[in-house]
């Protein structure tokens, strides 16, 4: 499958120090040279970052604050994040615009789908940042969002785990890794690609994800240039481009 552009969607805990709620600089470069790597070759990149190395709403809730509330503060924390990617990648030399769902503007443009498109078009890099700008949805479900309305060509979900297995790989030695999978068998075995209100957006709109191990140097780079990694969760009409 050839790809010009894509939405990258990371975890927040990516940009954390391992241990304790925090953002490390130096996992913020290593995640920019994977960034630029890519970029380098041409591709339009949009990125989708989490905030949960900062804040998780979910948790909060549960603890008792307002799920609206502990939402918002999730969306405020993907922003922090969004800022530390895009400052270690203007400090390599590369040109970004952070847009947020919500609004911001002394540290942030407005998401507004044309604008991003011609930040993506003038080769600069997009941090989407503060989900879908609103509360009861995941950052997964604003990647998946946010790919469709930039007219992406794939969703790259970066993971800790090198694709999608049919059991936990760390408590069964005989798991087996998906190399391609179909949305409805996704749903259907509950395996926990992205949520299901994301896979379900992709499937009704024929948008592609890869489910890929984000830290093993040059992965993304690998992903982008053909090389069989990772799972791709693809639909029905797309599955020979991938094979």
């Amino acid at each position: 499958m050839r790809l010009e552009r894509i939405l990258l969607k990371i975890s927040g805990e990516a940009l954390g120090r391992k241990g304790q709620a925090a953002v490390d600089p130096q996992a913020a470069d290593l995640m920019a040279e994977e960034v630029l790597a890519v970029h380098a070759r041409g591709i339009q990149v949009g990125v989708v970052i989490g905030g949960g190395n900062i804040l998780r709403g979910a948790l909060f809730s549960e603890a008792g604050t307002n799920r609206a509330t502990a939402d918002q503060m999730g969306m405020l924390a993907t922003v922090i994040n969004a800022l530390t990617l895009s400052d270690a990648l203007e400090r390599k030399g590369c040109g970004t615009r952070v847009l947020s769902a919500v609004e911001m503007n002394t540290v942030a443009e407005p998401f507004i789908r044309r604008r991003a498109i011609r930040h993506l078009e003038k080769g600069r890099v997009i941090l989407l940042a503060g989900g879908t700008g609103n509360p009861y949805f995941t950052t997964d479900t604003a990647a998946a969002l946010r790919a469709m309305e930039i007219g992406a060509d794939a969703l790259l979900k970066a993971t800790k785990v090198d694709g999608v297995y049919d059991k936990d790989p760390k408590t069964n030695g005989d798991a087996k890794r998906f190399a391609q999978l179909g949305f409805d068998e996704v749903l259907h075995r509950d395996l926990r690609v992205m949520d299901a209100t994301a896979v379900t957006l992709c499937k009704e709109n024929g948008l592609p994800i890869c489910v890929f191990d984000f830290f093993v140097k040059g992965n993304l780079d690998r992903i982008v240039c053909g090389e069989d990694l990772g799972t791709w969760v693809v639909p029905p009409e797309k599955e020979e481009e991938v094979r």
